[in-house]
């Protein structure tokens, strides 16, 4: 079956998915958006993410030049195997350019994504991107993703399930938490080298 994502307001997405039955429908009744304060949203959860997708997040200013030069060597070497883009270049392409790629869309955030540092801050730039990106089918923010997944709300997230969660954030429409064992193990082992 062939579906038309849409985004947290309704409006469809560029490109179709398939689902090819990876996902269980929601619940009925379920809140497939829902934003919540960070202040709702359990800190093993927040730090599982940071330990996911950007370990040096509170020690760049958007862009991690070290992950960038790790990326490019990887690149030269045609042995890439993980991006470089920071929580807050995914927030700035997902709120102002979406999924679809093309070239202006760097520079673009070369521009926007230290205005996002300066006007936002850490803590509403993670709170921003913790509401608003994809964790399944049609399923947007970690409250909605908590119910979901665990049927409990984002506070009530313990550190196994956190890690779990964040995942499957590379790939929220093929993944899912319970089959996420060794990358949920390394997460963990991040978390705990961070000193959460």
């Amino acid at each position: 079956m062939v579906a038309c994502r849409a985004d947290p307001s309704g409006h469809p997405v560029d490109r179709p998915t398939v689902n090819r039955g990876a996902h269980p429908a929601p619940p009925a009744g379920l809140d497939r958006y829902k934003f919540i304060p960070l202040s709702q949203i359990s800190p093993d959860l927040q730090h599982a993410v940071i330990a996911a997708e950007d370990a040096r997040f509170y020690q760049h200013h958007g862009f991690d030049w070290h992950e960038i030069q790790i990326a490019a060597e990887d690149d030269l070497e045609g042995d890439r195997t993980r991006g470089a883009s920071t929580i807050t270049q995914q927030l700035v392409k997902n709120l102002f350019f979406g999924t679809g790629r093309f070239v202006l869309r760097k520079g673009a955030e070369f521009t926007l994504v230290p205005l996002a540092e300066f006007v936002l801050g850490k803590r509403r730039i993670l709170e921003i991107y913790l509401n608003v990106i994809e964790w399944g089918p049609g399923i947007y923010g970690a409250e909605s993703a908590c119910r979901y997944y665990y049927g409990t709300a984002a506070r009530n997230i313990g550190r196994e399930q956190a890690a779990r969660l964040a995942a499957i954030l590379p790939a929220p429409l093929k993944r899912r938490p319970e089959r996420m064992n060794n990358y949920s193990a390394r997460i963990l082992g991040r978390m705990s080298q961070m000193g959460w």
